[in-house]
């Protein structure tokens, strides 16, 4: 598949009234056409920053780009200028928000907000705008559109906010979408139908797709590729059958050990001890060191260099380096019946 974003070496830090914030460390990764790129993590760990930086929304300052680059469409997006922003952000690449109540304009009808973009992107008058936005919210499994499409955000369910806010997201075809928590507020069921929906759109569509969550169940239904975050930096990479099925390092065990299991109703939730580390000091060594039961004197004080596992798995741990001691995965590694996207 042809690479379509290409993230290199970037980093983003943050001015506050206390001391300068790295909330994002030397994070490369490439995305291509038709692909589903999951980013995970707690909160905290970057992902979000991570999103925003590239559609530059990145309030400047107190953020700013200390170093890196996005290349799209062949050229970097940290050079472009507000204007020719404005021209990339909704027609080449859209994004879907956590809350789409504080994302929706309450003052403005769905159909209005759809059809912003399509007159701005598109060229097309109002009357055409009006259409298309009833093809959209219809393409999106919104009832009765024609009326829906005169309602404000207000009288949607919380389901149908994220379903309209995926209308407006794909109204002018972007060729990418990135989808920052989706589902988070909504119950299971509706994230199932949410989650549906994005995989048919991209198979119609060919949009390739960055999904920002915490959720392992949902990464496991959607993603073909998974990149895991901690304390700024990504730690491990891989299809979702490795980062499932063969992850290698000590905190992709941790959060896969945390998740439930769906055959045993009783069994207490697995915790991670500890906290993720402050990033206006971040620590020299490994971002998890601090909460690693493997952890060697090494990992406190080298940062971890990345050891690649396969074509498309590489991790950053000092585990894999071949002075160190043999250890075994935890016996977690049953995801819990959940089946895995392939």
């Amino acid at each position: 598949m042809k690479k379509i974003l290409s993230v290199k070496d970037l980093s983003v830090n943050f001015e506050t009234y206390k001391a300068e914030v790295q909330a994002v460390r030397k994070v490369s990764f490439d995305l291509h056409e038709e692909e589903t790129l999951a980013i995970v993590g707690e909160s905290g760990s970057g992902k979000s920053v991570t999103a925003q930086s590239i559609m530059r929304l990145i309030p400047m300052p107190p953020g700013k780009f200390v170093s890196g680059s996005i290349e799209f469409n062949g050229e970097d997006l940290i050079e472009k200028s507000e204007k020719q922003m404005e021209s990339i952000r909704g027609k080449e690449i859209g994004m879907i928000f956590q809350d789409p109540m504080t994302s929706l304009n309450p003052t403005m009808t769905i159909g209005k907000q759809i059809a912003e973009g399509l007159i701005k992107h598109q060229n097309m008058s109002k009357k055409e705008a009006h259409l298309r936005g009833v093809e959209l919210l219809k393409l999106v499994g919104i009832p009765n559109p024609e009326k829906r499409i005169k309602q404000y955000p207000h009288e949607f369910s919380g389901g149908m906010r994220q379903r309209a806010m995926i209308a407006i997201a794909l109204a002018c075809n972007p060729k990418i979408l990135i989808a920052d928590e989706p589902t988070t507020a909504l119950d299971v069921t509706i994230q199932a139908q949410i989650l549906d929906l994005m995989k048919g759109l991209q198979k119609e569509t060919g949009t390739a797709i960055i999904l920002i969550t915490h959720d392992l169940g949902v990464v496991a239904n959607a993603a073909h590729r998974v990149a895991v975050m901690y304390g700024g930096k990504i730690v491990e990479t891989g299809s979702v059958d490795e980062i499932f099925y063969n992850p290698r390092h000590p905190y992709t065990w941790g959060l896969l050990g945390s998740m439930p299991k769906l055959d045993n109703h009783d069994e207490e939730l697995k915790a991670i001890p500890g906290s993720p580390p402050d990033l206006s000091d971040p620590p020299q060594g490994c971002p998890f060191a601090a909460r690693c039961p493997y952890a060697m004197k090494a990992c406190s004080t080298q940062m971890p260099e990345y050891f690649e596992l396969s074509e498309t798995q590489k991790t950053a741990c000092w585990l894999l380096d071949e002075r160190a001691p043999k250890v075994e995965p935890p016996e977690f590694v049953n995801v819990g019946g959940l089946k895995v996207n392939g």
